[in-house]
């Protein structure tokens, strides 16, 4: 059975109405969605969407759905918090502690999460931006296409030295960190509003210039047309390389063109590049290991959903289903860090069992999330509650990764992201060490050093370098919980 529930973020079992009201009792079952909603304006908010009434809604969603309701604090008094998120972590506290709900839980809008999801849609620069806190350095891991970082010629490897409102009222960006801590590069970058203008001065080699940018509404491409699918000679091997950002629909089809051209190509041996994917859709990480899955068959089990006691009901197994441009694979190296997170974690986990020692984690442990939410809306306020209702198994029922999957796997590699080099070039450090795997050298292997999300102070933040982590705001946009770093 195919379902779209999401992991990270999705758009997948979905309840409208006005709900709200504590003791409201049950909610009807929700009902799949085959795909994110086409965009749509916000709703003007109706009287009745008081915070106690939209908190109140929250707390129904969290006593019916939640994964861990032994672990709610029921004791937690909205009234004592000003917002509905501050009440949702509240509840789901101890849970947190426990590093099983690192902010899992959370409300956003529902249209901005379905622009999103559809196309990609965001406002901003449209760059990915890591920090260095103790050197008080922003650097760029990523530009994307179509937005006006890259345009303007920004690109991997620049780094930020200033942000102003203008030339005359740049402030360096030691001078920022120094004052304000991370908060401050977001507080001096603005709100993602089309319209508004920064200026940077950008620093590469020794050499900087002042950049003044707009911010514009874009689609973020979830495969890059400069390096998301390319195919890398090794030597006398062909190698498939996919740089995949984020699991939402627009994803599919350049998926689908790329492992087209790989199995025309007879490719065996395949690089996934999952570095800074913090999620998405689960359709998508279901194509994905359909794609990779040429030599399963449709009673090979792919994953398990499992929600709690009470709503078992819904379990479901999901069994590879091969497509006509599913390729067959011999080894596959993924390439991760701790930005590397949820539905691009359930493809891993979900080829482990098939793969043994053919598969490797290059790079760093992963974040961590072997939970999902489903999607609960109250769309008269332009609410969508995401809840973790639900735990990811492999098929030899493998799923307790919450302190990353480099734990769990046969093989790991330690290799760095390296910002000197573009992303998908054979000699970037990560991608050179899936190509040593694929070769059959030797590696030293990744260590662990606790919850992969914790090194990051359990926010949705991704350590991407022992000196860097991907720069994502206190309250990120839906946008920026799927691609950390997002600006």
């Amino acid at each position: 059975m195919r379902h779209s529930i999401g992991l990270l973020a999705s758009s997948a079992l979905l309840i409208t109405g006005c709900g709200g009201g504590g003791g409201s009792g049950s909610s009807p079952a929700p009902a799949p969605v085959a795909s994110a909603p086409a965009p749509a304006p916000a709703p003007t908010p109706s009287p009745t969407c008081s915070l106690a009434s939209r908190q109140a809604f929250a707390r129904d969603v969290i006593d019916e759905w939640y994964l861990f309701p032994e672990l709610v604090v029921t004791s937690a008094n909205p009234a004592s918090f000003t917002t509905v998120q501050g009440y949702i972590d509240a509840l789901t506290a101890t849970a947190r502690q426990q590093g099983k709900d690192r902010f899992f839980t959370f409300i956003t809008s529902i249209a901005e999460e379905n622009a999103f999801l559809a196309s990609g849609e965001s406002a901003g620069i449209g760059i990915r931006l890591a920090i260095d806190g103790p050197a008080r350095r922003v650097l760029i891991s990523e530009a994307f296409e179509g937005a006006p970082g890259l345009a303007a010629g920004i690109d991997r490897g620049d780094e930020i030295t200033a942000i102003g409102t203008s030339s005359a009222s740049l402030r360096t960006v030691s001078d920022i960190i120094a004052a304000e801590g991370s908060a401050g590069i977001t507080n001096a970058l603005g709100p993602n509003t089309a319209g508004l203008t920064r200026v940077l001065r950008i620093s590469r080699n020794g050499s900087s210039r002042e950049v003044s940018l707009t911010k514009a509404v874009f689609d973020l491409p979830a495969v890059s047309s400069r390096y998301g699918s390319r195919i890398i000679q090794d030597g006398n091997r062909q190698i498939g390389y996919i740089n995949l950002r984020t699991f939402i629909s627009s994803a599919d089809t350049p998926l689908r063109n790329a492992f087209s051209s790989f199995r025309a190509a007879g490719i065996t041996e395949f690089i996934i590049d999952f570095r800074y994917n913090g999620g998405g859709l689960i359709s998508t990480a279901e194509l994905m290991g359909d794609l990779l899955g040429g030599n399963r068959t449709s009673s090979d089990l792919y994953s398990g959903v499992r929600y709690r006691a009470s709503k078992s009901s819904r379990d479901e197994n999901v069994f590879f289903t091969p497509r006509a441009e599913s390729v067959s694979p011999v080894k596959i190296a993924f390439i991760g860090t701790s930005a590397t997170a949820s539905a691009s974690e359930l493809v891993i986990n979900s080829m482990a069992p098939y793969l043994g020692r053919n598969l490797a984690l290059i790079g760093a442990n992963t974040f961590g999330k072997p939970v999902g939410q489903i999607a609960l809306d109250r769309s008269a306020c332009d609410d969508r509650i995401r809840v973790v209702a639900f735990s990811s198994v492999n098929s030899r029922g493998r799923g307790d990764y919450f302190n990353g999957l480099a734990s769990t796997l046969d093989v790991t590699c330690q290799a760095a992201d390296d910002l000197t080099r573009p992303l998908g070039d054979p000699q970037e450090a990560s991608i050179r060490g899936a190509l040593d795997f694929l070769a059959g050298r030797s590696c030293t292997a990744i260590t662990l050093s606790g919850p992969a999300g914790n090194i990051a102070g359990q926010t949705q933040r991704g350590m991407i370098a022992i000196d860097r982590q991907l720069l994502v705001p206190d309250a990120p946009s839906p946008a920026q919980r799927e691609v950390p770093g997002l600006f």
